[in-house]
């Protein structure tokens, strides 16, 4: 069974878990994406559409991260990726629904949903998921004209780099990533090794707040949301830069 709240980012740093939400994340994709010098980027006319995704892709998690989930069976904490399906699929309309004045950063939101899930397309458990964020793209897609769903699957390659860059760095991932522009990232310590390089020869500094938890199994969801709520703040910082 499966208590409490929130599925942050729970990454390990020893004896302690620091633990960072998902809008907290998305906030520093956009900081990455904003000095991207790509000039299909740079130049688009959809730029401010697409940077405002980025950003708020993740605002789905606002309330669902205001205390971590706890296992119940463990006393661990789970994570975004851990969390219930209900939790996982839950968030998505919510958050396709708050950005429903941008119809086109709707769009791209709804298509970061259908992307991330792909994997579960053919389980019956997501195949109503599947349908609804395909018909709120649509909807979204269809404010947004003159855009198409071709324009919107070329435009949505920036929200992924800037969603598996920022995730490389908050959970310190230290496998090498790759995103849909065909580019690579290594995190090497506190650096995040991007190849081409997409910043022009910048290094580009990175900070992500968080909170510091004991690395250690929690005796009830109670316990685990009061000690984030008294948790000491902290701050993780690093740069990324080309090759």
């Amino acid at each position: 069974m499966l208590s409490g709240a929130g599925a942050m980012i729970v990454r390990e740093a020893g004896s302690t878990l620091i633990l960072i939400t998902q809008p907290d994340h998305a906030a520093l994709a956009r900081r990455i994406m904003e000095r991207w010098t790509d000039e299909d980027l740079v130049r688009s006319p959809r730029r401010r559409d697409i940077l405002h995704a980025v950003e708020h892709h993740d605002d789905g998690w606002i309330d669902v991260d205001r205390a971590p989930i706890v296992d119940d069976a463990t006393g661990a904490l789970l994570n975004f990726i851990t969390a219930p399906i209900a939790v996982r699929q839950g968030i998505w309309p919510r958050g396709v629904g708050l950005l429903a004045s941008r119809p086109y950063a709707a769009a791209l939101v709804a298509q970061h949903a259908l992307h991330v899930y792909r994997r579960y397309r053919e389980e019956p458990a997501w195949s109503a998921f599947f349908a609804e964020m395909e018909s709120l793209r649509a909807h979204h897609l269809r404010g947004a004209e003159p855009a198409t769903l071709d324009v919107l699957l070329s435009d949505y390659r920036w929200l992924r780099a800037g969603d598996i860059l920022s995730l490389a760095f908050c959970n310190g991932w230290s496998e090498v990533q790759h995103d849909e522009r065909g580019g690579s990232a290594h995190l090497l310590g506190d650096r995040l090794v991007l190849t081409p390089d997409p910043f022009g020869g910048a290094a580009v500094p990175l900070a992500v707040p968080g909170r510091e938890l004991p690395n250690a199994p929690f005796a009830s969801p109670a316990a685990a949301e009061h000690a984030y709520a008294g948790a000491p703040a902290t701050t993780l910082t690093g740069v990324a830069a080309g090759a």
